[in-house]
């Protein structure tokens, strides 16, 4: 059995990348370190970050294929040689990597004879197919293959079911999830009470992202889901505060402001806006002017966003709408915070 020695700090708890390779287009591997932890810490981490692993991370997928030619799902279309469920399946095997969010829609138009494969399918911009080869049909004929697709970003498995079918509309089995299986264990060392652990953790991903960025974002969406709960005691406190009707002094409530603000910009800067349903192309504009948290977006004014190349005041208006709802600032003074004024 071959040994691997792996040089551990003892002060600082730290990880790294130990291994990271391509297997192919729509396999990735990744092992990481996160060390040193004290007893039963290893265990913490690692079933949280397996599940956000599987079921926390965004992946795209084609959810449908419509055609009127098609009769049903187990048919067979002359000149073509696999069975429409089987170009379904095909269908389902496809590999996309995108920031959209919601569903929509894409094509394939093709006229044989010739072999169909991902790279015939027509998508938005911003949907990057991450194996152009894979396999869709084979047309032994002269004849037109037109089908429409529906591309939808989401997280998950989502099994089709009969009440989502349509007329000439038929759903596929959406699987969502980029990374395909994660495994961790714990090696301890030490005596006693001076007892410590090292986290292993393995990462296998379909292509759409690298293991690393498939840690980065189950990181990022496990702190997003706490973040709630440092706030439980502030609000405990206002409730006791309005029950109790104590007036602060002057100078307290402007410490208790500052702290809050200082509290909130640590959450902010660790929330990003791809995380915020905007429109690709308004997304897409703002991550150019290097505009990637929430934490960015809230320190411009709209005549600073205004100067953004391709930027409308409708453009301004629906991110205004946009991130006032989001939970993270919600409750809080935004007119001490933004700089600028917000919109009229």
């Amino acid at each position: 059995m071959l040994r691997e020695e792996v040089t551990v700090s003892t002060r600082t708890l730290q990880w790294k990348c130990l291994e990271s390779r391509a297997d192919s287009k729509r396999l990735y591997y990744g092992r990481f370190i996160m060390s040193p932890l004290m007893k039963g810490q290893a265990d913490t981490i690692g079933i949280a970050m397996r599940r956000a692993l599987l079921g926390e991370i965004e992946g795209t997928c084609i959810t449908s294929a419509k055609s009127e030619k098609i009769p049903h799902e187990y048919s067979t279309i002359v000149g073509i040689e696999e069975s429409v469920h089987e170009i379904l399946m095909n269908l389902k095997e496809i590999i996309l990597r995108s920031n959209l969010y919601g569903t929509h829609d894409a094509s394939i138009c093709v006229k044989g004879p010739g072999s169909v494969t991902a790279q015939d399918i027509i998508s938005p911009p911003s949907v990057e197919i991450v194996d152009p080869t894979q396999h869709i049909a084979n047309l032994t004929e002269p004849i037109d293959l037109c089908i429409g697709l529906q591309i939808e970003r989401n997280r998950g498995y989502r099994m089709k079911t009969s009440t989502h079918a349509q007329r000439g509309r038929y759903p596929i089995d959406a699987v969502f999830m980029p990374v395909r299986n994660a495994n961790y264990s714990i090696h301890s060392y030490g005596n006693g009470n001076e007892k410590h652990e090292i986290l292993f953790l393995e990462i296998w991903t379909n292509g759409s992202l690298t293991p690393k960025e498939a840690l980065y974002e189950a990181s990022r969406n496990l702190i997003n889901l706490f973040i709630p709960f440092l706030h439980a005691e502030e609000e405990d406190k206002d409730l006791e505060d309005n029950q109790n009707r104590v007036t602060l002094p002057l100078f307290h409530f402007h410490d208790e402001v500052d702290k809050l603000r200082k509290k909130k910009e640590i959450e902010l800067k660790s929330i990003f806006i791809d995380q915020s349903e905007l429109p690709s192309r308004t997304y897409n504009c703002l991550k150019k002017s290097n505009i990637h948290t929430l934490f960015d977006l809230l320190n411009k004014s709209q005549e600073d966003l205004m100067k953004l190349e391709h930027f409308r005041i409708e453009d301004v208006k629906q991110i205004w709408g946009i991130i006032q709802q989001h939970p993270a600032i919600i409750h809080f003074p935004m007119n001490k915070f933004l700089i600028g004024n917000p919109l009229e």
